[in-house]
Formats: C-alpha cells, structure tokens, sequence
C-alpha cells in the first residue's frame, strides 16, 4: 500500500514517514519528542494503526516508534525470503540504528511480542511488554502443512491478488474479527478491511506467514535476562492465555497479567493498555 491511497484519518497518519534500512522500505509512525523511546510492534496482519489508542495515551511524555513490520501496512520488503522472526528482527535493529536510538522498552502484540523478545537478546537493559504473545508453534500437522501451504500460495503469481479479492469483504473480515474474540468499533474494521483488500499485504502476510519458524526464538528464552510482562486477554481465541502464563513462568524476569479481553484487547479498551505500560514501567528497578 502506498502511504499517499491512505485515507487522511488513518491513524497517526501525519506522524508517518519512509525510511530505507537494511533489506525494507519501512512506513515508520515517529511521534517525535525528547522522552524515552518506545517501540510498538504489530501482529500479523496488521499495521501499526493497532496501537492508535495506546499512542494517545503514551504521548507526549514518550517517543513512540511504530513501523508497519515487512511487506505489510506501507513497509515494502525488498527481500521477502526475510520474513522469519530471526531475519525480521535484525532488520528492526537495523531501522533503530538508522534512527539513532535503542528503545527503552519494546511493546508487541501477538506475533510482534515475538519480534519482542527477540530484539531483547541483542539490547541488554531492554524491557519487554509482550500483550497476547503467540509463542506456540501449530500443533502436529498444522505446522507442517500451513507453513507449507503458505509458501506455495506466496509463490503463485496473482494469488495475493485472489486472496484480497475472496476475503476483502466488510462481512469477512468481520467474522475474521469476531474470532479473535475481540469487539472492535467500526472504524477499526474498516482499517482492517482496507488492509485485507490489499494485495501487496497480503502477499507480506502471507511471506511471514510461510517462514515463520518459532523454535530459535523459543529455545533462548529460560535464558533470556530482560525484564518481560507478558499480558494476556482472557477471551482470546487467537492465542490461548496459557500460553502467556507457562512462558512467564519459564523466563527468569519474567511476569504474567491477565485480563478481560480478547486477541485485539489493546484495540477493545478505550485507554489501549497505556496505563498499564506506563506502570509497569515506573515500577522497574532503579
């Protein structure tokens, strides 16, 4: 999607802007301002117009960094075979060099608590809000045969195309929505619906999708020494709270909150989780 077609009340449009770093032509909302530098990282599927509420509720008094992850949202990736957590990673520390910061804390939701988590492992004093992280692999065949399926339709020319068109319906999408077990306003579907409707997402949807290979990710974490608060919305159907719950218990600065909500919690409350962060946050050590 070019940034231009976005619609002038996109979320935090104005606080956008391109950047080249590493293999990605990142869409990056910066808010700007001296205070300590938080970076936002977004699920599959999404873009950073997921963190609309929480934003609002951080600034002035934080920087917020929120790029739209490879090959979705406005962020093009120039090299799709780097759609993996391990590869995706590198390429967020290499946007954060390029703007001349280290992040005081990472916040990601879902697949970007991951990224998360990930990032922590190389920025030591880092801290970690994962929010309904998706720290399972599929269960038996699924995860052979959904990465698989993933790749060759990624692969297929115009199926990309074919998938935005099939599944770019306002009634689609809702049911979509509606089984993460979150309630999100109409606005919120409409962004999601604009999203789905386009091909080009998809396509980075689809990419990460087919290489997204958990288990490096998983095996560092015992070992992980960053400060992590993994949060998880009670009705999720999405990701199972449980898991947010054994991995917190399995990482050795690690803390676990539950709350009522589902997958999209932080889209669902009208504060986006900011104060949560914003407590969390205070309560570190020193």
């Amino acid at each position: 999607m070019d940034p231009r077609d976005l619609p002038q009340d996109w979320p935090n449009r104005s606080a956008g802007r391109r950047l080249r770093a590493g293999a990605v032509d990142w869409w990056v909302i910066d808010t700007g301002g001296p205070g300590p530098v938080l970076l936002l990282l977004h699920g599959l599927g999404a873009s950073g117009h997921s963190f609309a509420r929480m934003i609002a509720g951080l600034v002035p008094d934080f920087r917020v960094i929120a790029p739209d992850l490879p090959g979705q949202g406005c962020s093009r990736a120039l090299n799709p075979s780097r759609s993996g957590p391990v590869a995706m990673a590198e390429d967020l520390a290499q946007l954060c060099a390029a703007l001349d910061l280290r992040p005081r804390a990472v916040v990601g939701h879902s697949a970007g608590a991951v990224l998360a988590l990930q990032l922590a492992r190389g920025w030591p004093g880092v801290q970690v809000i994962g929010i309904n992280a998706a720290l399972g692999e599929f269960d038996g065949a699924a995860g052979v045969l959904f990465p698989a399926l993933a790749k060759g339709l990624a692969a297929l020319p115009f199926a990309a195309t074919g998938f935005a068109r099939l599944w770019g319906r306002a009634a689609t999408v809702d049911r979509l929505l509606d089984g993460t077990g979150s309630r999100i306003d109409a606005a919120g579907r409409a962004q999601y619906l604009r999203l789905v409707q386009d091909p080009a997402h998809v396509q980075g949807a689809l990419a990460m999708m087919a290489q997204w290979r958990l288990a490096p990710v998983l095996a560092a974490l015992p070992e992980l020494q960053a400060r992590v608060l993994l949060v998880a919305g009670r009705e999720d159907r999405a990701v199972p709270c449980t898991l947010s719950r054994d991995w917190a218990a399995r990482m050795p600065r690690a803390t676990y909150q539950e709350l009522p909500g589902g997958h999209l919690v932080h889209e669902e409350r009208a504060d986006g989780l900011a104060p949560l962060i914003r407590e969390w946050l205070d309560q570190a050590p020193g």
